[in-house]
């Protein structure tokens, strides 16, 4: 795969990505009924998930800026792994979560192509280095 070619893949999903939190985050912040209900499934309090919903358009928002989407990559993971664990934890579906967090680890190595290098090279300090 050329370089262009992964640079374009890896915005394609990032657009497919932001697209799906944005709704999300959407979800929670306007209090919609039925994310309140499953929220309050797992005994998550509607003032809780709004701050939830704040947390995920902030990390979104550091995604799709260039600069900082190392950053807002590693907040979604964190933030899609925290949901994983919750719907283990109330013994829901987690087919969903799992599929968005594995498009994000691919986004990552198609958008940060050095942070996996950064990762794998068994060097230290590499980190100081990276581009997007």
């Amino acid at each position: 795969m050329t370089q262009k070619t992964s640079r374009t893949l890896g915005w394609v999903l990032t657009v497919v990505l932001s697209l799906l939190f944005a709704f999300s985050a959407f979800l929670k912040i306007t209090e919609n009924e039925g994310a309140i209900a499953q929220a309050a499934s797992m005994g998550i309090t509607k003032e809780v998930y709004w701050w939830i919903g704040i947390i995920e358009l902030v990390s979104l928002v550091l995604f799709c800026i260039p600069r900082t989407g190392i950053i807002g990559l590693l907040l979604l993971i964190a933030y899609m792994g925290g949901a994983i664990a919750s719907h283990v934890q109330h013994q829901q579906p987690v087919a969903v979560a799992v599929t968005v967090q594995v498009l994000l680890w691919i986004t990552a190595w198609l958008r940060f192509p050095s942070l996996f290098r950064s990762l794998f090279s068994g060097k230290r300090g590499d980190f100081a280095t990276l581009k997007s």
